[in-house]
């Protein structure tokens, strides 16, 4: 399949690459990665990264602006999104030819061709191997793809900390710190948190509920947020706090948006991507995201994540 990607790359002369909505570093880092190392192995190439732009995420890399015409004749290539209703930018069907390269569960082979790869920490940890692979064909990698592909691994694995981490992650990360970028400035941004996120996550330490089962849960209301000054998005970086519970299974954040409650699933163990099928989402075994529509289905969540956590046992 890399061959394929790899040949469909040459052929083109305007690429175009996209990621989910709601990004995080791996999708900014996947895309950009890959877009930096199509510029530096085919400078004549027109290659865009496209999509909403997240604030947080101006430090990784500001995205491009293109019009409609320029998806004429095009090879689009989606990044580190499971499902096609969550690719940003709907343009991506109007491409001549779609490209799909992720890490998730395929459960929507969407695209022309499909390179998933559910043992990788990160399409960011995908997009390095693929410039292994073509590495002796002619790709190049920069600096700058370096830089995004390393804040990509990091981010998708906790720093390392995360199952999903493996031999090859540490491989792959320990040869991309070799390129030139400030490790500690990249570290600076993508943890840095403001006072009020800062008090935020004080409060959730303080208030969360923890079951017998090894079930914790946390309800963030609109009020709350409001409260603290923070954005549902800051909220949702919060999520991983729990982990470091004693005893805990499985938890579960309730996020209320402006006209839905994101249910962000977190576990050291039962697999709770099933129960975020439930509740239109879906994810990673360990790592999975919801919606629901009425504060009347958290208990109904929370009893279906216990009910997993019992089937591990």
């Amino acid at each position: 399949m890399k061959e394929k990607i790899l040949a469909a790359i040459k052929r083109y002369e305007t690429i175009i690459v996209h990621r989910h909505v709601r990004p995080d570093p791996d999708a900014y880092g996947s895309q950009c990665g890959l877009v930096e190392i199509i510029k530096a192995t085919y400078p004549d190439k027109r290659v865009y990264a496209v999509g909403k732009e997240d604030p947080s995420l101006h430090y990784l890399r500001r995205l491009d602006q293109i019009t409609d015409e320029v998806y004429e004749g095009a090879l689009v290539i989606v990044c580190d999104t499971a499902n096609a209703e969550r690719i940003c930018d709907k343009r991506y069907m109007i491409g001549d030819m779609l490209i799909k390269i992720d890490h998730h569960p395929n459960e929507d082979p969407y695209g022309d061709l499909v390179w998933v790869d559910t043992s990788a920490s990160s399409v960011s940890e995908m997009i390095y191997e693929f410039y292994l692979f073509g590495s002796d064909k002619g790709l190049k990698i920069n600096d700058e793809a370096a830089r995004l592909l390393y804040a990509g691994i990091v981010g998708d694995t906790g720093r390392f900390l995360f199952p999903s981490t493996t031999e090859k992650t540490f491989t792959y990360a320990g040869e991309l710190i070799h390129y030139h970028f400030s490790r500690t400035e990249l570290y600076d941004k993508m943890y840095e948190l403001d006072a009020n996120i800062i008090k935020l996550n004080g409060h959730i330490l303080q208030n969360f509920e923890f079951r017998p089962s090894g079930v914790a849960s946390m309800v963030l209301s609109k009020s709350l947020l409001d409260e603290y000054g923070a954005m549902p998005s800051e909220a949702s970086l919060l999520v991983g706090t729990l982990g470091d519970v004693k005893g805990i299974k499985a938890w579960v954040f309730f996020i209320e948006e402006k006209d839905q409650i994101r249910v962000r699933l977190r576990s050291k163990g039962p697999v709770i991507n099933e129960v975020a099928k439930m509740y239109n989402g879906g994810g990673h075994p360990l790592a999975a995201g919801a919606s629901i529509y009425s504060w009347d289905q958290v208990d109904e969540v929370i009893a279906e994540v216990e009910k997993a956590c019992e089937a591990k046992e």
